[in-house]
């Protein structure tokens, strides 16, 4: 781990350790937690120097997600969510908009993405939410369906149909016309401010628009999703080192039938595969943080290959984890509890594992025959 997070590891682990439980059985984490992480550059610490950020390549800042996903995938989500709308603007926006909206988002400011609708999840073409021209202003009319950190988020960075083509617009969550509702009680990451947006109406500056709009939807939708998924990934890899690391702990401590459970070949074999799965998704996001550092071509595949490969196998690990540790684990709050209900959403969350799939064999297809 590069000596430069060191004091960056050191600090989310103080203000996490001991707390991302209750932070769970609450369903929300404290805001002022939140912006101080976002003015120290911790939740989009890609964003470059000149407008307040780390500047970290992907690599690094992989490593300083799964270390956020180890102690609590709530965070992480929010982390995600930042970093998503970081690099959104950094892509789309013209100078003024990057230099504005970055400044804010390494200032303390949060904020979500707004992708998914009713109708409207894996086919994002099927967005019914609208971005008109009315003047020298937009107009947003549409609803957003289960949006990570919107609870949040003073800035909600909202896609859709314009024209004939699509744009991202920037929404102040204080703009009339804009109503947040909470999600209550999901499965997983409880205290990442899930939240359904309405919005109504709500006209902002033609300035809000990134990039002016008419962009195609499918870079709208490669720019944000590639991030997210590189994110995700590497938040699958902290909940495998999370369930790796408490599964050898209780095995090593406990005996039975006179011998600590680690010595017993039907748990070694759960320890074994816990570890392979960690070490497998680990390699596919060094890989996928490669092609992004590099600019390759391959880039979106890798990310969507990491994201399969790591959300698999934190559902799958995060299982075993609970087979090791047994009634240990069985209340809500404890570690491995909270990993397997968050690994399983991760296996839905920015490309189902069935659109994984779909993605990967599309491209096998096209690079082998």
């Amino acid at each position: 781990m590069p000596d430069q997070l060191a004091d960056e590891r050191a600090l989310i682990t103080g203000l996490v350790d001991g707390n991302a439980g209750r932070w769970d059985l609450d369903g929300l984490i404290p805001e002022d937690l939140l912006r101080d992480l976002g003015a120290r550059g911790l939740l989009c610490a890609q964003v470059k120097p000149s407008y307040g950020g780390l500047g970290l390549d992907s690599a690094t800042n992989g490593e300083l997600t799964a270390h956020t996903g180890s102690l609590c995938s709530s965070l992480r989500s929010v982390q995600t969510s930042q970093g998503m709308a970081a690099w959104a603007i950094s892509r789309l926006g013209d100078a003024d908009q990057r230099r504005t909206h970055l400044r804010a988002l390494t200032s303390g400011q949060l904020a979500a993405v707004a992708f998914s609708e009713q109708d409207a999840g894996s086919d994002l073409s099927a967005m019914s939410t609208r971005i008109q021209r009315s003047g020298d202003s937009v107009v947003v009319d549409g609803a957003k369906k289960w949006i990570t950190a919107a609870r949040y988020a003073d800035l909600l960075v909202v896609f859709g149909q314009y024209e004939d083509s699509a744009a991202a617009v920037v929404v102040p969550r204080s703009a009339p016309g804009v109503t947040v509702d909470v999600i209550a009680d999901p499965l997983g990451c409880r205290a990442a401010g899930h939240a359904n947006v309405r919005l109504d109406s709500v006209r902002l500056p033609a300035a809000s628009l990134l990039g002016g709009g008419g962009h195609p939807l499918s870079l709208l939708v490669t720019t944000a999703l590639t991030y997210g998924r590189m994110s995700v990934a590497w938040g699958c890899v902290g909940i495998l080192r999370a369930c790796l690391r408490a599964a050898v702990r209780h095995a090593s401590s406990r005996k039975q039938f006179g011998t600590p459970l680690t010595g017993h070949q039907l748990v070694a074999r759960h320890l074994a595969d816990l570890f392979v799965a960690e070490q497998g998704a680990t390699r596919a996001c060094e890989h996928a943080s490669r092609c992004w550092d590099s600019k390759s071509p391959e880039v979106a595949t890798a990310a969507v290959l990491a994201k399969y490969v790591s959300s698999r196998n934190a559902a799958t690990a995060a299982a075993s984890a609970v087979q090791v540790l047994a009634s240990a684990a069985a209340q809500d709050g404890h570690v491995v509890a909270r990993a397997y209900r968050d690994a399983k959403l991760m296996e839905i969350i920015e490309g189902s594992t069935e659109i994984c799939q779909l993605v990967l064999a599309e491209h096998a297809v096209t690079t082998t025959l």
